[in-house]
This record gives structure tokens, sequence and C-alpha cells, in this order.
């Protein structure tokens, strides 16, 4: 887990998902900045002008306007965001989303589940393994995280 201020962003249009990501970061109590966007397009836009970097965003699989694959691929191709952590979660499973997320650039796919108990166990191990995405980059082994 990051020992600073992590800085996070993540982009879904649904307002209690925003309200559960909020919640689970400020129970978990890790000091955190967590910047929040609507759609890929908000964030990119915002991922351009920052200065800091977040170290890890967090991306809605169903997003609007601009698929997830068309926001990992645009996320991937600027040259300050390529160690940038990228995380999609979904509840319900699907293989080929999770296959073409990884092959677009996506580290982690979490299939988020409905009890937020839960869910705060997945954002847990998020944070603890976050550090291992950035210095190992791509791997199936550790790609996929669920309760």
């Amino acid at each position: 887990m990051y020992r600073g201020k992590l800085y996070i962003a993540m982009a879904d249009e649904h307002k209690d998902v925003q309200f559960s990501f909020k919640k689970v970061f400020k129970e978990i109590r890790v000091k955190h900045e967590l910047n929040v966007f609507k759609d890929c397009h908000q964030l990119m836009a915002y991922l351009m002008e920052t200065k800091v970097v977040p170290h890890l965003v967090f991306l809605d699989v169903n997003m609007p306007e601009r698929s997830v694959l068309q926001c990992i691929k645009e996320i991937r191709a600027v040259k300050k965001l390529q160690n940038l952590v990228i995380a999609i979660y979904n509840t319900l499973s699907n293989n080929d989303d999770e296959e073409n997320t990884f092959i677009a650039g996506a580290n982690i796919y979490i299939k988020k589940p409905a009890s937020f108990t839960a869910f705060k166990k997945i954002m847990e191990e998020v944070l603890s393994l976050s550090w291992l995405y950035t210095t190992d980059g791509f791997n199936r082994d550790n790609f996929i995280l669920s309760y």
C-alpha cells in the first residue's frame, strides 16, 4: 500500500457507484484524493491537464459515449500516463470483457460484488497490490479480482 497520499481517479456516470467508491476509501482510511468523472472524455481532459498523475484509475466497463476499450487505449497512448494503473470493474462477469480489457492494457479487472463488505475487501486488496502493477506491468495471474 502507498505510504503517502494516494491519488485516484474514476469514471462512472452513476452517482450510487461514485458514492460507493467514496465511502469505501473513507472506511479503508487511506490518505487519498479521489477525483470523480462521469465519462472518459472528462477523465482524459483531467489527465491531460493535471500535474499530479493519479496512481490508480477506475473505469466502469459500461462507459457512456466512448467504450472502455477506447478509453484504455487513449490512456496508454499518452507517455505520461503509461505507468498509470488501470482497474476495470463490472458487476457482471463477462469473459470477453475480461480478455479485451486485458489486451487493451488494463492492469486489474474487478468483479464488483453486491455486498459493500466484499467490495471493501476487494478494494483493500487492490490498494495493497497496486504497487505490483506498476513494477510488474501486465500479468494474467493477478488480473481478475473477485469475492
